[in-house]
Formats: C-alpha cells, sequence, structure tokens
C-alpha cells in the first residue's frame, strides 16, 4: 500500500471515527479492547497498513459499509472534494412542522437506517438533497437557499450544490 493511499485511507477512518464522536480511547472502550487505540492510531496516521480482513471488521464495528473506508480517486489527483451537506437537527427541531416536516420525517428516516441517533447533526448525500428538491418541489439550489435562512444547513453548503450543478 502506498503511504499515499495509506493516509487518504487513515483520514476517512478518523473521519468516521470523529463523526461518531468517538476518541481513539472511546473506540477501544466501546470494542471492550478489540481495537486498541495505538493500533486505530496507526491505521489513522498511514503509519501500519491494514488488511481487508481487519478493515472489513472495523467497517463493521462504526457500522458502514467497507466502500465508505476506502479513498476515493478524484481525476487529476487531489481535487478538493466538495463541503459535506450537514443537517443541524437541534435546529431542524426548531423549525415549525408545516415547514419543516418532509425534512424531519425524511432525516429520521436516515437515522433509522443507519442506527445515527446523536440527535445534533445528520450528514446526508447529494442524492437526499435532490430527492428533497422533489419532495419540496423546488430546485436543490433554491431548497439549499431555505434551509440555509432556518439555519439548519450551514453557508457552505452552497458550495456543495455548486460543485454539484457544474
Amino acid at each position: 500500500m502506498s503511504s499515499d493511499y495509506a493516509k487518504q485511507l487513515g483520514a476517512k477512518l478518523r473521519a468516521i471515527r470523529t463523526q461518531q464522536g468517538l476518541s481513539l480511547h472511546g473506540v477501544e472502550e466501546k470494542s471492550q479492547g478489540r481495537w486498541k487505540a495505538v493500533v486505530v492510531g496507526s491505521y489513522e496516521r498511514g503509519d501500519r497498513a491494514v488488511t481487508v480482513q481487519r478493515l472489513a471488521e472495523l467497517a463493521d464495528f462504526y457500522g458502514v459499509p467497507v466502500q465508505e473506508l476506502l479513498p476515493g480517486t478524484a481525476p487529476g489527483g487531489a481535487a478538493e472534494p466538495p463541503p459535506k451537506l450537514v443537517l443541524d437537527l437541534e435546529r431542524l427541531s426548531q423549525v415549525p412542522s408545516e415547514k419543516a416536516g418532509p425534512l424531519q420525517r425524511y432525516a429520521a428516516t436516515i437515522q433509522s437506517q443507519r442506527g445515527d441517533y446523536n440527535g445534533k447533526v445528520l450528514s446526508i448525500r447529494q442524492d437526499d438533497l435532490r430527492t428533497l428538491a422533489v419532495i419540496y418541489d423546488q430546485s436543490p439550489s433554491v431548497l439549499t437557499e431555505q434551509l440555509i435562512g432556518w439555519g439548519v444547513l450551514d453557508a457552505d453548503a452552497r458550495r456543495a450544490v455548486q460543485h454539484e450543478e457544474s
């Protein structure tokens, strides 16, 4: 495994772990010692090669598909990925249901499917935004502006939508 690939893989591992609110020691505790903090940390730094078997087991531990852990190949090398679309679930709960009802139900469904109940934020994909735009009978860019106005999406989401539409 090339060191660049190992570092990219490690960055993905770290991103998944931190999205789940876990420290390295938290991983060790949650796994009841199956995953040692020092080992997971060395995978994340790209200092230690991870076998396919161990990667599959780690993906299972995190509750994500293996492909989510694999580095993507961007055309032309290291293109900056578009910003993630992250819903602020706490702000969403404050938006009146007559406006946000469809989004609240959609987010609850995603949480249920992922088993992700941290209750604070939820990452959604571009496909999710397009589906929501159909539900709201708006273009993705107009819906994005509305969600930013509600305080549910960060203003950086504009770049993700612009990247998708270009």
